[in-house]
């Protein structure tokens, strides 16, 4: 059996803000009840719709402004990851959505992970466009090098020997 309840806030993967939804009794009693994020669509609670649904609308422009800001800040950004591989070049363990959080934090910049689209975490070495899931559906791409252990420090050799070779041809 399903409960009928009005959300007060929005609810990732279930409804936003004065949508009436229905849930399982366990979800409802255990977290939406007792959080103050739902109450029972009563008839009383349905006449608050209204509000909550105006206030949503005023929420949602303010969020989309954030967002586009936010998609502008991150858009064709490359994040860099070192990994540890085995010999034969596979990755031990993944990268998650929650490293690539760390990442842009490391950055500057702060993401939910939520708005982070990844269907598995990644295992496999190389360049990953991902793409972010934002509010109000804007949504923007990384690229994601993930470089086996010393691949940074080998990288930053081949543009030392680049530069000072270069710099002893151009004497």
């Amino acid at each position: 059996m399903q409960n009928q309840l009005l959300l007060l806030e929005d609810i990732h993967r279930l409804g936003r803000k004065g949508d009436i939804v229905k849930t399982k009794p366990g979800f409802a009693r255990n977290y939406l009840l007792p959080q103050k994020k739902a109450v029972v669509a009563t008839a009383h609670a349905l006449k608050m719709r209204i509000r909550l649904q105006e206030e949503r609308e005023r929420q949602a422009i303010v969020d989309k402004k954030e967002a586009e800001a936010l998609a502008k800040l991150v858009e064709g950004k490359i994040l860099k990851t070192e990994v540890k591989v085995d010999p034969a070049g596979h990755m031990y363990g993944s990268v998650s959505a929650s490293d690539i959080v760390k990442l842009f934090e490391i950055e500057g910049v702060s993401v939910d992970r939520q708005f982070i689209a990844l269907v598995h975490p990644i295992k496999v070495t190389g360049e990953h466009k991902i793409e972010l899931k934002l509010k109000e559906g804007v949504n923007t791409f990384i690229l994601l090098h993930i470089i086996p252990e010393g691949g940074f420090k080998e990288a930053k050799k081949e543009e030392k020997v680049a530069e000072v070779s270069h710099e002893t041809k151009a004497n």
